[in-house]
């Protein structure tokens, strides 16, 4: 569009209110956030945040991030998902119309539709998971696996691609998840670190109708006769390619820190590196023999996060933080015994307080 506009003379103002639409696109591909992209996203977050389109704007209004300053990752997680659950359960068509809307009611409308769309799309996406894994438990010497691959003619082929990312960050093991889709099996793969899923796909051409993608994650199409050559041949690239290591997630610490280093002059300086994004990620630090101040809790619809406030040696005053999915350190972290965490630092606005949140990544329970 910038180059359209220089070779016909338009001005570059007239470009501007498509910024926002270049943040949200970058943030829900997945690019990296270096560059111009930066620059770009940058610029876009600043019209998301003051004045959006009023497609936009219904998106924002009903997932709850209306009067929020809206970040990359609230794009990631909730503005993305709900342009892209019209066109995985339905099409795509809605999603444009609200994104085009010049009226309050057609904004309204189509962002109501949407949100239900996505609220399809998660039930759909949890039930197809839970079947994946329930395939997955009956699989034997799963352990010696080095991929995964699922097969259900009935799976919905608008939320593969979600499934398949689950199972990796599940099993950290390379997934395909294939379904019917009409005459052929259409599947999507996703991948772990220093495995090009889309080479080994490519390599298997010879029995696919179709495939693309890139080293993390790829599509394929083939015949239902060439399923089981597909299986063997993938799970033995994988089985020759990968190491245990690739096999291990592991977690990058730029710092470490004392929880009393944690306040808003150093928050201030964090968010000089804003937009944080694929390879200029948000930094991740570690505290090393934290305790529960005696008033962490689990919390949840089955209670399986754990809300924490948390000390160390060095100071009294707790920190709050949010574990998700941590609940098996819950005994340990009560019995007021030390451990270990990795986090990146949020802020956390709630009835307009502004505080900061630890987001725990990991915890390490320590011995003594």
């Amino acid at each position: 569009m910038q180059a359209f506009a220089k070779s016909n003379n338009f001005p570059f103002a007239d470009l501007e209110k498509l910024l926002e639409l270049t943040a949200v696109s970058i943030a829900s591909d997945i690019v990296p956030i270096t560059g111009e992209n930066r620059i770009l996203a940058y610029y876009g977050l600043k019209q998301l945040n003051s004045n959006p389109s009023l497609g936009l704007k219904g998106i924002i209004d009903i997932c709850g991030l209306s009067g929020k300053e809206i970040t990359i990752s609230d794009i990631v997680f909730k503005i993305g998902p709900r342009i892209n659950a019209s066109g995985r359960m339905m099409n795509g068509k809605e999603a444009v119309e609200l994104l085009l809307a010049k009226d309050v009611d057609v904004a309204r409308e189509k962002s109501e539709s949407i949100n239900q769309y996505n609220e399809e799309r998660r039930e759909l996406d949890k039930k197809i998971t839970d079947e994946a894994n329930a395939i997955i438990d009956e699989f034997q010497n799963m352990e010696d696996r080095k991929a995964i691959i699922v097969y259900n003619p009935g799976w919905h082929k608008g939320v593969i691609g979600i499934v398949a990312s689950r199972l990796t960050e599940k099993y950290y093991r390379p997934a395909v998840v294939l379904t019917k889709s009409s005459e052929l099996i259409t599947g999507s793969a996703r991948s772990v670190t220093g495995f090009d899923i889309y080479k080994a796909i490519e390599s298997c051409r010879d029995l696919l109708e179709n495939f693309g993608g890139h080293t993390y994650a790829a599509g394929l199409s083939l015949k239902e006769e060439n399923l089981d050559a597909f299986t063997q041949r993938f799970l033995k690239l994988a089985a020759d390619e990968i190491i245990p290591e690739q096999m291990t997630p592991q977690i990058d610490i730029d710092a470490v820190l004392d929880l009393q280093d944690i306040n808003s002059k150093f928050m201030s300086e964090l968010k000089k590196m804003n937009p944080f994004g694929p390879d200029n990620q948000k930094p991740v630090f570690c505290s090393l023999g934290v305790k529960d101040y005696g008033t962490s809790k689990l919390v949840g619809k089955d209670l399986e996060h754990i809300k924490l406030e948390l000390i160390d040696d060095k100071s009294n005053t707790p920190i709050h933080g949010i574990a998700f999915g941590m609940r098996r350190h819950n005994i340990h972290i009560k019995n007021m015994k030390p451990f270990n965490i990795c986090y990146t630092i949020e802020e956390n606005t709630y009835n307009g307080n502004t505080s900061l949140q630890l987001m725990v990544k990991d915890i390490k329970e320590n011995d003594i």
